[in-house]
């Protein structure tokens, strides 16, 4: 009877097992379809994009008030002139995708992820990010970067050269920097100290384009 009864309790255990199981899968791996991709780092206002709903119509004077309140804003000459060129420009938007991709590029820089880094640079900047990346290497050492925070982000320069956009933002971040050696001690910076740091990074998508991602075409530090 004793035996039974094991067996029993031993079924239900395992019952309980997949359950749990399939429970923790359902979460933990299923993906949403809204993770962040390099791809589609800058998301696009859906006015007067291809493809939005048929049965929005644009109001008549709509796009004239857009551009009015973007000429409000702090270079906001620069940023209609992008809107006229490109109705789906969003510069609420367009500053939360720098944001992403300035994250995932401090990130990928200091893990040597030359494959990330070649879908969000241009080619004249990833080379300058793969020189030092191979530099690191031929010494051995490797940088950690801790991103802590984002405290600002702010439009420096924004306008039109020829069809291109271009807009040139600031960050400021806090950040902990440490190079280690191959041994494994630091050479530089300490990984217990986290400071401010700022750079200005400018962005360039042609507006003729159907792919509505901007490239990191030059980065500079504050004069």
């Amino acid at each position: 009877m004793s035996g039974a009864f094991d067996y029993f309790e031993i079924l239900i255990l395992a019952m309980l097992a997949v359950f749990l199981i399939y429970r923790l899968g359902s979460v933990l791996g299923k993906r949403t379809g809204h993770e962040r991709r390099p791809s589609d780092m800058f998301p696009r206002s859906q006015e007067g994009a291809a493809g939005a709903d048929d049965n929005v119509v644009s109001l008549p004077g709509r796009d004239e008030a857009v551009e009015a309140a973007m000429a409000a804003m702090p270079h906001g000459e620069g940023l209609a002139a992008i809107h006229r060129a490109d109705p789906t420009f969003d510069p609420q938007q367009f500053l939360e995708g720098a944001r992403a991709a300035f994250e995932m590029i401090v990130v990928a820089f200091s893990q040597d992820d030359e494959k990330t880094l070649r879908n969000l640079l241009s080619d004249s900047v990833f080379d300058d990010f793969r020189a030092v990346i191979e530099d690191r290497r031929s010494r051995k050492e490797k940088l950690e970067t801790t991103l802590v925070g984002i405290d600002d982000v702010e439009i420096l320069e924004a306008g039109l050269e020829g069809s291109d956009a271009v807009v040139t933002i600031k960050f400021v971040s806090q950040q902990a920097n440490v190079t280690y050696d191959a041994d494994g001690p630091p050479v530089d910076g300490d990984a217990q100290v986290v400071a401010p740091i700022t750079d200005i990074w400018t962005f360039r998508r042609d507006t003729r384009s159907g792919d509505p991602n901007w490239l990191l075409v030059a980065t500079r530090s504050p004069n």
